[in-house]
């Protein structure tokens, strides 16, 4: 079996953030859930991995995040970048990265090893891949939930934070990551990214995910697959206070 190493994005913007001082930490990937920092959680999800060798966080601040986290000798910190895309472009072009490499992020406070195994195991082989959930599940289990949508020809889908980069030439997609990067949550502005073509068979429903993705990968030259998760909840991170409610609630059992 091959085993993955993973990224975990640990990152905050410049200055103050209230979401986290609001719950008495001063980063977001500190703030607890059911008892433990949302950053430690999904640290402990990786390494409880069987898939999982190492784990390597990156944030700008290890001093404050390092205390929260757990002992373990395949996991290390590292300093992130000013942004994600600058993070993984670092990242991939450094010739001693060892791939395949898994990404998540520290605000994924739901991840657990049975949702990396169903992702790892759908990633093989591609140069890219991209967790998603469809719409439905995530409404059957989650009636009233707001997510951000992306909707193509057979379904409408979330991300789920889970990336795989199977070798170096995936590295070719992050001009693309750093365009959407800002507008994550606005999904047609994501697919406006693409290309016009490609938003145009979005808005008239022309093609479905995978077909768009396909597209993708050969202006690129590389493989792009959509992952699309099992478990539904592999679509809920945690980036506001009804986020944050919401995960609670699931963790406790109360949702």
């Amino acid at each position: 079996m091959t085993r993955w190493n993973a990224l975990l994005l640990a990152g905050s913007r410049p200055g103050a953030d209230p979401f986290a001082e609001a719950h008495g930490v001063s980063l977001k990937a500190l703030i607890p859930v059911g008892g433990k920092p949302m950053v430690a959680r999904v640290a402990e999800s990786l390494l409880g991995s069987r898939e999982i060798d190492e784990v390597t966080i990156l944030t700008q601040d290890p001093v404050r995040l390092s205390p929260a986290l757990p002992e373990n000798a395949r996991l290390k910190l590292g300093i992130s970048e000013g942004t994600i895309a600058a993070t993984l472009e670092a990242v991939l072009a450094d010739p001693e990265t060892r791939f395949p490499i898994l990404v998540t992020t520290a605000d994924h406070a739901l991840l657990d090893p049975d949702m990396i195994a169903d992702f790892i195991a759908k990633a093989e082989g591609a140069d890219l891949a991209i967790g998603l959930v469809e719409k439905r599940p995530l409404m059957e289990r989650l009636p009233g939930t707001r997510r951000t949508w992306l909707k193509f020809r057979g379904g409408a889908y979330s991300g789920a934070n889970l990336f795989a980069f199977s070798s170096p030439r995936a590295a070719r997609a992050i001009a693309l990551w750093r365009g959407v990067e800002q507008d994550r949550k606005k999904g047609w502005k994501m697919i406006a990214a693409l290309g016009p073509a490609l938003l145009l068979g979005s808005v008239l429903r022309l093609r479905t995910l995978q077909q768009t993705l396909d597209r993708v990968g050969r202006s690129l030259g590389i493989s792009v697959r959509a992952v699309e998760m099992a478990n539904p909840l592999a679509a809920v991170d945690v980036d506001k206070q009804a986020d944050f409610e919401l995960v609670t609630e699931i963790v406790e059992g109360r949702a």
